[in-house]
């Protein structure tokens, strides 16, 4: 198979005798030919050391007249195995030090023993820097206030700077992340990512400044946040989080910090190239949504630019080996009984090289026992979106006091939690409410719910799970039958 073209069609397995079709369909998430992949495979430039590959799970049947045409596209990065160069990449570290990072003292100690932790992780050869936050924000190490190199030496010393991070004055993250821009400037083509730790609100900025912050960051670096404690707010770093194309928790315990920091610190130094969407749309067509639907739910509409007539990029940040998977939503103009059309073209983009394709594609036919079926990879996904925005408006409610609307949205939840699969949040469910009966979305209020209980389930509510092999083979007899 050509390299970096991996291309795969999921349609039904069908005979399509009202339409005239035969057999286009095959098993969901078959792969292309060795022809067809060397028709989509461009040259690829050889310094790109990951093979990635594509694969396309939808029914491609549409009734007459439907004109929305949905597709869960997976893209998979491996490690090639050809001699790799060690890409030029920023790790920042931004730390709260506030003054309430001193109560109790163990969270500036635990914030110390983390921000060590990340730099023992340091790749050499890395450009970094630490960055204390507060009011305002400065460069303890390296003391020149710009980025240094990852050796031992410089190791030793930002450790021994660390020890000079105080909890003293106000929070003001914008602040921070301005600061952050500044020094990602220095090194622009390199991989940039950034740690952002706090324990507490915004307060000391308007929200504009700290939207203009974000905004200011926007495509120049990924940035991870976490919160420790329960006196933050899960909307300002979930804003961050989501401009930035970073993951979101809550380190509930101080002592957590250091193995927190360390992965993401580790995940950060795997990843080794930019990576974007390129969505192409026939004329007279619209794109509804482009999300990424896994390992988490991230939104990038509204974050497409024009690279040409019909063709519109979206940035995914860095990459290391691993899959992610996008929901492709296309509006086209409906054709004839029995037409056939290539609803979009999704390109993987690294260095402005096409290294994989999969294709969306329309067909429209009269037989109900075809274009009936949902693709199980589409439904799967389309629950777990659901899913996210079933607790974070019931979370809503409930600190609203609006008990029946929380009831019904947090037991829509748990419903949907437990037919996807989605152990891990059906469990962060049940730590917030009582659920009577998961099948039927019963549960019951709980006079008093931990706070950190709460906040981890809103922090966590758009991490999502990969279809079973158990749902998928249960949709098999509906998408394989021939009525």
């Amino acid at each position: 198979m050509a390299e970096g073209a991996l291309v795969a069609f999921a349609t039904a397995r069908h005979h399509a005798r009202k339409a005239g079709l035969r057999e286009l369909a095959g098993e969901p998430g078959w792969r292309a030919t060795m022809a067809q992949a060397d028709a989509l495979a461009p040259p690829v430039d050889q310094s790109i050391t990951a093979t990635f590959t594509t694969e396309s799970f939808q029914n491609s049947f549409v009734a007459p007249g439907v004109s929305r045409v949905s597709a869960i596209v997976s893209v998979t990065a491996e490690d090639s195995g050809s001699v790799r160069t060690e890409p030029d990449v920023v790790e920042l570290i931004l730390v709260d030090c506030s003054a309430s990072m001193a109560h109790p003292w163990e969270k500036i100690q635990a914030a110390r023993n983390a921000t060590r932790a990340a730099v023992e992780a340091l790749r050499d050869g890395v450009w970094f820097a630490i960055v204390r936050g507060a009011e305002s924000a400065e460069v303890v190490y390296p003391r020149r206030e710009g980025l240094v190199r990852a050796s031992p030496d410089t190791k030793r010393a930002a450790i021994k700077a660390i020890g000079s991070l105080q909890p003293v004055g106000g929070t003001a993250i914008g602040s921070w992340l301005t600061l952050a821009a500044d020094l990602m400037s220095l090194r622009p083509d390199a991989i940039h990512h950034a740690i952002l730790l706090t324990d507490g609100k915004d307060e000391d900025e308007t929200e504009a400044e700290l939207d203009t912050a974000i905004a200011r960051c926007e495509g120049v670096l990924q940035c991870d946040c976490r919160g420790v404690g329960t006196d933050w707010a899960v909307s300002e770093l979930r804003k961050i989080a989501t401009a930035l194309l970073g993951s979101l928790d809550i380190i509930r315990d101080p002592a957590a910090m250091e193995a927190e920091f360390r992965l993401m610190t580790e995940a950060a130094m795997a990843r080794q190239l930019e990576v974007s969407l390129r969505v192409w749309i026939p004329n007279h067509a619209r794109i509804n949504f482009v999300r990424q639907v896994s390992p988490s739910i991230l939104d990038l509409t509204a974050r497409g630019r024009a690279a040409g007539p019909l063709i519109t990029d979206y940035l995914t940040g860095a990459w290391g080996s691993e899959r992610r998977e996008y929901h492709v939503s296309i509006d086209v103009r409906p054709g004839q009984v029995g037409a056939e059309m290539l609803a979009s073209r999704v390109s993987v983009l690294v260095r402005n090289n096409v290294v994989a394709k999969a294709l969306v594609k329309a067909i429209w036919t009269e037989d109900d026992a075809l274009t009936a079926p949902l693709s199980p990879e589409v439904a799967h996904y389309a629950g777990q979106a659901e899913l996210a925005r079933a607790i974070q408006e019931g979370l809503e409610a409930l600190r609203d006091r609006n008990e029946e609307l929380a009831n019904r949205k947090l037991g829509r939840a748990a419903q949907l939690a437990v037919e996807s699969g989605n152990n891990p949040v059906a469990g962060l469910i049940a730590n917030v409410v009582d659920v009577v009966d998961a099948a039927t979305g019963k549960v019951r209020m709980r006079r008093t719910v931990d706070r950190s209980d709460e906040m981890a389930l809103d922090t966590r509510s758009t991490k999502t799970v990969r279809i079973s092999s158990s749902a998928r083979l249960a949709a098999e007899p509906q998408l394989t039958s021939d009525a």
